[in-house]
């Protein structure tokens, strides 16, 4: 989706277009990873930390955010935060990365908002499904 900021209307692309998805990770092999594997099926940007996102946040709104939590300048908390308190993201599907696979930063990362939290190194059809969970949920729900 696009934000039209004199409008303050969010501008909906069309059915044929593909979902975008944004990328924060500050590990360039994790972005060109990503970047390959979805952008058969979805419109992939990515960024390498929280604060680059943001700015390209000001004009542009995706369908769906994967986030590392270890970043340099601004970590994948502060950025789920900060995309929790704007009106524009705030529904905005958030899936987290972690190489750290303990409860407590899984149940950091839900109560701040995330929908999904995925541990590095990850399986990228799982990554996959939980993508096409989070943009149709009830058509994925219904195919069960």
């Amino acid at each position: 989706m696009i934000l039209d900021r004199e409008e303050n209307n969010l501008i909906i692309p069309q059915n044929n277009m593909k979902k975008k998805i944004l990328v924060i990770d500050d590990e360039q092999a994790i972005r060109l990873l990503l970047e390959n594997f979805l952008s058969e099926s979805f419109d992939v940007t990515c960024k390498s930390n929280g604060r680059e996102a943001l700015e390209w946040l000001e004009g542009d709104i995706p369908d769906l955010i994967i986030c590392d939590i270890q970043m340099p300048v601004m970590d994948g908390y502060q950025m789920l935060e900060q995309l929790r308190n704007r009106s524009y993201t705030k529904h905005t599907p958030v899936i987290m990365l972690s190489s750290h696979e303990t409860s407590k930063e899984r149940v950091r990362s839900y109560k701040l908002g995330a929908q999904d939290y995925l541990t590095k190194p990850f399986n990228p059809e799982e990554l996959e499904e939980i993508i096409r969970k989070n943009l149709n949920p009830i058509h994925y729900a219904i195919s069960w």
